[in-house]
């Protein structure tokens, strides 16, 4: 979430907390770059799920799928490993260190990505060291891939569908969180406006992609 400049933030979309270390190459071949914000301490943790984010048991349950073990974005040159996110004892999600905002995290609350129901990634935006993880996530656009490593080896491709930003204070927790139908996947991070009172971007990017095939 921070800046080039001296001060710096970053403000975390949702909760998280990493645990490999991944790293994620900035290239972009069709976007314009995002400005950096001054600033920063601390971070804004995203709301937790309210209700179950899995789709209700089907008559014929899917063999389980195994548990994601890195993420890559091609077009805007993210690859990380990625590392689980729980809850906080305050019921909130959990947020990746800073010293680790080059990862992304799986919140382990969520369906494993390539199963039924919405899987939960986040990742940090910047830090006051510059770009992180998701620091170009806003500039996907509709039919951009994105890949899914687990850790059986297989890999699942997953497409955008829409990429939308809400302000924090009127995040729609169920439409991120909530249960859907089929295999689904919802990348998390702070965007928007920068408030330098607070120090924090007054926003949320959520990426929302459906899995191929």
């Amino acid at each position: 979430m921070p800046t080039r400049r001296p001060a710096a933030a970053l403000a975390l979309a949702a909760g998280l907390v990493v645990i490999a270390g991944g790293t994620t190459g900035l290239l972009l071949t069709r976007h314009s770059t995002p400005a950096m914000h001054p600033v920063a301490a601390g971070v804004a943790a995203l709301p937790a799920p309210t209700g179950p984010i899995v789709a209700p048991p089907q008559s014929a349950a899917p063999k389980p799928v195994a548990a994601p073990v890195s993420l890559t974005i091609p077009l805007i040159g993210v690859r990380t490993n990625l590392m689980t996110l729980g809850l906080a004892s305050d019921g909130e999600l959990q947020v990746p260190l800073l010293s680790m905002a080059s990862v992304a995290g799986w919140y382990t609350g969520s369906p494993r990505p390539g199963s039924i129901g919405s899987a939960i990634i986040v990742g940090h935006i910047d830090t006051t060291r510059g770009p992180a993880v998701f620091y170009r996530l806003n500039t996907l656009t509709s039919g951009d891939k994105i890949y899914v490593k687990r850790a059986d080896g297989t890999v699942v491709e997953f497409r955008v569908t829409s990429v939308q930003t809400y302000l924090k204070d009127h995040f729609p927790t169920e439409d991120v969180y909530g249960p859907v139908p089929d295999p689904e996947l919802r990348l998390i991070t702070c965007g928007g406006a920068w408030d330098p009172a607070t120090h924090h971007f007054l926003s949320n990017i959520v990426v929302y992609a459906t899995e191929v095939g």
